[in-house]
C-alpha cells in the first residue's frame, strides 16, 4: 500500500487515477478545487478541496500531511488550466492565471512534499505534447503549451537536484485524450484514447516508471492533436 497524492481530481484523467489507485489498495490524497462527491464515499481517498494559484490554500495539504502521513510514495500533478486565445489578446494577467496552476503550483506542491518523499518515491508531472520542443504547435494556445514546457525543464532540474536522495521526476507529455479539457480546445474533436485508458497508463507508470527513469520526459501520444 502506497501514499499517493493527486491534483486535478474533480473529473478526466485525475478523477480515474483516483479510483484506480483506490481500487488497487492505495491511500490517496485527492487535491482538486472541487471535490466529486463519488470519490467521498471510498474509504481509500481522502478529499481536500485546494486552489493550486492560490499559494496559501497549500497550507491545507501540509496540515493534513503533518497529522495523517508519514511519508509519500507518490506525487502525480495533474492539474491544469486552458486558455485558449490569441496571443495578441492574450494580457499578462492571463499568463500569470495559467502558470499559477500549472507551473507555480507544481513546485510550491513539490516543496512541501519534499520532507515526506523518501528513497524510491516518484513524482510524475503530466504535461501535454504541446510543451514539447518541436513538437506541431496550435493557434491560441501560446499561454497554456508554454507552461507545459515550463514543467519540462522543472523536473528536469529537480530530477538532477535530488537524485542523491533518491527521488525520481519524471514527465509525461500527453497527446489527445477525450477529456472536458480536450472539448475545450478543439471542439468536436475525438481523441483515439478515454480518460479511463490514459489513468490506467499513468497509474502503472507512477508505480513502476522510476525504476527505469528519472529525469526523463516520455511522449504518451498516438495523434496530432
Amino acid at each position: 500500500m502506497k501514499n499517493i497524492i493527486i491534483t486535478g481530481t474533480s473529473r478526466g484523467i485525475g478523477y480515474e487515477l483516483a479510483l484506480q489507485f483506490a481500487k488497487a489498495g492505495h491511500q490517496v490524497l485527492a487535491v482538486s478545487r472541487k471535490i466529486p462527491q463519488t470519490l467521498l464515499g471510498n474509504e481509500n481517498i481522502t478529499c481536500l478541496s485546494v486552489d493550486l494559484s492560490n499559494e496559501s490554500e497549500l497550507e491545507k495539504v501540509k496540515d493534513f500531511l503533518s497529522k495523517s502521513w508519514k511519508q509519500i510514495d507518490a506525487v502525480v500533478h495533474n492539474a491544469g488550466r486552458l486558455l485558449l486565445k490569441p496571443f495578441s489578446e492574450t494580457s499578462q494577467e492571463d499568463f500569470e492565471n495559467i502558470y499559477k496552476v500549472n507551473v507555480f503550483g507544481v513546485a510550491n506542491l513539490t516543496r512541501i512534499c519534499l520532507p515526506y518523499l523518501q528513497k524510491g518515491s516518484h513524482v510524475v508531472t503530466i504535461s501535454s505534447m504541446g510543451g514539447i520542443q518541436g513538437s506541431l504547435k496550435f493557434a491560441g494556445l501560446s499561454a497554456y503549451s508554454s507552461s507545459k514546457g515550463a514543467v519540462i525543464t522543472l523536473s528536469e532540474l529537480l530530477a538532477e537536484e535530488y537524485k542523491e536522495r533518491g527521488i525520481a521526476f519524471n514527465v509525461l507529455a500527453l497527446g489527445s485524450v477525450q477529456t472536458e479539457m480536450l472539448a475545450e480546445a478543439f471542439p468536436g474533436y475525438q481523441a483515439p484514447i478515454t480518460a479511463s485508458e490514459m489513468a490506467d497508463y499513468i497509474c502503472n507508470f507512477t508505480l513502476t516508471g522510476n525504476k527505469y527513469f528519472n529525469g526523463k520526459v516520455l511522449q504518451v501520444s498516438s495523434t496530432n492533436p
